[in-house]
């Protein structure tokens, strides 16, 4: 998965901030979405990876449990999380048990859902 995401890489476009994202959403019937950060000079019209690559797999038919893992990489020596409005489409997509990979040039680390999304907000919070 790792060359995947370093090739998707080369796709961000990140003229703004230079801070190129890729990621990659496997289903359970193991079908690869990927997607990159596309940032705008109007910032709020900015997507996320993360939220790109989720996209794709839904315009493609895929629903809310069709999810397994999300993984992704930066272009920078430091690892990061997916912000915070990604948090919330994950957890709209995700189970809290499905993993995440955070991954760089020279780092790799794996987590639950549960672990990066203490306090979501759900579909139970609309009852």
């Amino acid at each position: 998965m790792k060359e995947k995401l370093k090739e998707l890489l080369e796709n961000a476009y990140a003229p703004y901030s230079n801070y190129q994202v890729a990621a990659i959403v496997v289903t359970h019937d193991d079908k690869i979405f990927g997607g990159v950060n596309v940032e705008n000079a109007s910032y709020g019209a900015t997507i996320c990876a993360e939220r790109n690559a989720i996209n794709r797999a839904i315009a493609d038919g895929y629903k809310k449990g069709d999810f397994k893992e999300l993984y992704v990489m930066v272009a920078s020596d430091k690892l990061a999380f997916p912000c915070n409005i990604c948090r919330q489409v994950i957890v709209e997509f995700f189970d809290m048990d499905d993993k995440l990979y955070l991954m760089n040039e020279n780092d790799e680390q794996t987590y639950l859902m549960k672990d990066i999304i203490v306090y979501p907000f759900s579909v139970e919070d609309l009852n």
